[in-house]
């Protein structure tokens, strides 16, 4: 295989392609060697001396020594690529990764470690360190994924409470802490001296008009401030850490390569700005950038082991890893990040990958429990526990959540991407500041008069699932009480309250906002995840349901549905199990998870016993939003901004061959080639600056157009232009061949350049006649980057990823065009 000796390959997202100048383990070149036609975002200076060294030892091991010559042997020549060339066998941005020729690169060196752990004691201990670097890196990864997710939800919830009011105890301190040490009675625990709204702390009182008014401004003052200081750092120091990050992932996961996406400068103005845009009070979550963050530490990290900095299919299998981790640290729901990852994000995941990200996401779940940053001791701000079990007839009101959570579902992705779709063709595009200022102003002024949506919406959910017990001061809790029939912490059905209706109008009109302007949030040049959004939908949305049974059981338990099960003065209903159901199903609807969803959700509230339940709801609107519309939001995100992805779910199933999507078509030019050893270095320049494909077929002669090998145009460029440099006699007239040996030439030839250690020798091949289903599959399993057609053992034309993306697109009447990555 090819680049089997080659340099490090591009990092999925070096943080070098920031344009911040720090180095990357790239192709470390002098700067003014580097080639002009190279992407000059795949170098740094980090590594330069070393570099250095290794050319001083080329020059020094005779760089002009004979391996061969011409008729009389006073041509010289050498095979250029026998030592590591840096840059050699790397990737341009936004190309797509070899995954054959990756994984060969890494049996190779696994092989070559092996082989000398038996020499030597230094080898075998060298051997031992490569095989546990992979445990080593996902602890590493873990640690600093659980330690910044901590100190996000520590930052938003205290820069939340802040748009309400300051502690003078400490301004440090958010509105529980602040209240922790205070001596007020259980029911004033939210009055508590040490805390005053911004109306107290300037006006000296709470009460009164004026005071209201205070509050409402200074509310949404703070929402302003804090959202545009979010789109400010995106806009200016990493464009790439808006949005959730997931589609991204998804797609560099899938071999596509992004520099920058997951570099450092992301990392950092990530983590700033989503504490910003979180505690803004915007339609948004933080669960979804929580798994960029991840990632963003995966890679970072890897380019501490050789291993994965040398081989982007290694460092993909780390990316995977560090997704889990991700949602380990979102949730609190270890298992759930590995079914995540596993059901969601990953392309490839071997059972290796499989172990390593449950030890990941343990090791960031522990790190966050130690933090403890909800001050409850655990890992999730809205851990319940519901004490009565569910009746079978409760299904019924379960599925009709669940259908529910399909429609919405399907209506958000719809207007989402329509929305998405008018920003990146009007000129509303070209005003990100604007559009987050505007939305933010109408969030935060719809938001201030309705407590339930003034409050953060992880707050809202905890209120929304939770179980009214005899303590409870919530008006969602407001129910006539007989404490004659209170049997023990467990609360019969009472009939609702005052405070109960006001909740629930209240509540609907929060849903009819939040069904809303999530639409415009998500998808802003801000930090924005939809994890809680959804569930904050379908939480109210369950919770009203749940209240609305929970009346009808308890004025009518004497009707046939109810008699055999909730007698008068039981506990039969609980509203919060209603909002959880409700909550899984809008989930599903918008991401089309099931079986990672339903893990999440119970180890997010601890609901064990309530796994029916969230099944029914999650298949349910899994199959309601599939029959109207079969992508998830994340899928639909991706073939909106034209990711190259081959998604592996889908069926191809139309009776097509290759020789109809392969390159050229007819009354097309005839397919470039590079021959094997007839063509000089300016002919193959020649061939390099006139065109654009990223790589070319090596064929025998131009005549017979037999199938020899194929080239990267990358690794083309960095031999040529180091041969000029470094080896004597190169000149434009020399002869590049491809064969073990050198053909025969007159004795006045310049040198010849030898660059058989770059041909990939066993390209994948399919004849004309291959039906297109069994390509695709092809493409999808081996992660292809192009694949040769031939015809009775001569070359024909070429499919590349692109063209399979194209070819499908053509076929479901979309346009071919969109999959051009912009």
């Amino acid at each position: 295989m090819p680049g089997v000796r080659g340099g490090p390959g591009a990092a999925a997202g070096s943080s070098s392609a920031e344009s911040r100048g720090e180095g990357c383990s790239k192709c470390r070149c002098k700067a003014k060697e580097r080639p002009l036609s190279l992407d000059p975002h795949g170098h740094g200076t980090d590594g330069l001396p070393k570099v250095l060294r290794r050319e001083e030892e080329w020059l020094s091991e005779g760089f002009s020594s004979y391996n061969g010559g011409g008729m009389n042997g006073t041509s010289t020549m050498m095979d250029f690529l026998e030592e590591p060339l840096p840059g050699v066998g790397t990737y341009e941005d936004f190309n797509t990764i070899d995954w054959v020729r990756e994984k060969s690169r890494d049996r190779d060196r696994h092989r070559e470690i092996t082989s000398r752990s038996k020499e030597s004691t230094w080898a075998l201990i060298h051997s031992v360190s490569d095989a546990f670097s992979g445990w080593l890196l996902m602890l590493l990864i873990g640690l600093l994924a659980g330690s910044l997710a901590g100190l996000i939800d520590i930052s938003a919830h205290w820069m939340t409470d802040l748009k309400e009011g300051v502690c003078l105890a400490g301004f440090w301190f958010n509105h529980e802490h602040c209240c922790w040490k205070s001596n007020t009675t259980f029911t004033d625990r939210d009055k508590c001296p040490e805390w005053k709204s911004w109306s107290q702390l300037i006006l000296g009182h709470g009460e009164g008009a004026f005071a209201y008014i205070l509050n409402y401004f200074m509310y949404v003052i703070w929402a302003l401030l804090f959202s545009l200081l979010a789109v400010l750092l995106v806009k200016g120091f990493a464009p790439y850490a808006c949005g959730s990050g997931i589609p991204e992932i998804k797609t560099i996961l899938s071999g596509f390569i992004i520099r920058g996406y997951l570099g450092k400068w992301t990392l950092i103005i990530k983590t700033i700005t989503l504490v910003l845009a979180v505690s803004s009070g915007l339609s948004l979550g933080k669960e979804g950038p929580l798994v960029h963050v991840a990632c963003c530490c995966g890679n970072i990290l890897c380019h501490l082991f050789t291993k994965y900095r040398k081989n982007e299919a290694k460092r993909r299998e780390v990316l995977s890893a560090a997704a889990a981790a991700g949602v380990s640290v979102a949730f609190g729901a270890p298992i759930g990040g590995v079914l995540f990852s596993l059901e969601e994000v990953s392309y490839y995941f071997p059972l290796k990958t499989l172990w390593r990200s449950f030890f990941a996401a343990l090791v960031a779940a522990f790190t966050l429990r130690s933090i403890n940053p909800f001050g409850n001791s655990r890992l999730v701000l809205f851990y319940v526990e519901f004490h009565m079990p569910w009746h079978l007839l409760e299904l019924v009101p379960f599925i009709l959540l669940g259908i529910f959570g399909g429609l919405w579902g399907a209506f958000f992705i719809r207007s989402n991407i329509a929305w998405c779709r008018r920003r990146k063709t009007t000129k509303l595009g070209k005003y990100p500041v604007l559009e987050v200022f505007v939305v933010t102003a109408i969030t935060a002024v719809l938001a201030f008069p309705n407590e339930y949506t003034r409050m953060s919406t992880s707050e809202l959910i905890s209120e929304l699932f939770n179980d009214c017990g005899i303590l409870d001061s919530s008006k969602l809790c407001e129910y006539v009480n007989d404490f004659n029939s209170t049997k023990g912490d467990d609360l019969p059905d009472r009939a609702a309250g005052p405070g109960v209706y006001t909740a629930m109008w209240k509540l609907a009109l929060a849903l009819i906002m939040k069904v809303f302007i999530t639409i415009f949030t998500f998808g802003m040049k801000v930090p924005s995840g939809l994890f809680i959004p959804s569930m904050a939908v379908g939480a109210i949305a369950g919770r009203l349901l749940g209240v609305a049974v929970e009346q009808l059981a308890y004025y009518h338990h004497d009707w046939a549905i109810f008699s055999g099960w909730c007698s008068q003065g039981a506990d039969c209903i609980t509203p919060g199990l209603y909002a959880m159901v409700g909550a899984a199903a809008c989930l599903g609807g918008v991401t089309r998870m099931t079986v990672s969803l339903v893990v999440i959700m119970f180890e997010l509230t601890g609901g064990l016993e309530y796994i029916v339940p969230l099944m029914a709801a999650a298949m349910t609107s899994k199959w309601v939003a599939d029959a109207i519309g079969r992508e998830g939001i994340y899928d639909a995100h991706i073939r909106l901004n034209g990711y190259p992805f081959l998604e592996a779910k889908e069926e191809f199933s139309h009776k097509t061959l290759a020789m109809d999507v392969m390159r050229p078509r007819r009354n097309d030019p005839p397919l470039t080639v590079i021959t094997q050893d007839s063509m000089t270095v300016e002919d193959v320049e020649t061939i390099i600056n006139d065109t654009t494909y990223s790589g070319y077929p090596v064929v025998v002669s131009r005549e017979s157009q037999r199938l020899v090998g194929f080239v990267l145009r990358r690794d083309l460029i960095i031999s040529i232009e180091n041969a000029r440099k470094k080896q004597d006699g190169i000149v434009s007239t020399s002869i590049i061949y491809f064969t073990d040996h050198s053909p025969p030439l007159p004795p006045s030839s310049p040198s010849m350049l030898k660059l058989r250690s770059i041909l990939d020798l066993s390209p994948f091949t399919v004849t004309d006649q291959t039906p297109m289903e069994i390509v695709v599959d092809i493409f999808r399993k081996l992660g292809l980057r192009q694949c040769l057609v031939t015809h009775n053992g001569k070359l024909l034309g070429i499919i590349t990823k692109k063209d399979v993306l194209k070819h499908i697109a053509q076929l479901a009447n979309q346009d071919p065009d969109s999959i051009l990555f912009n």
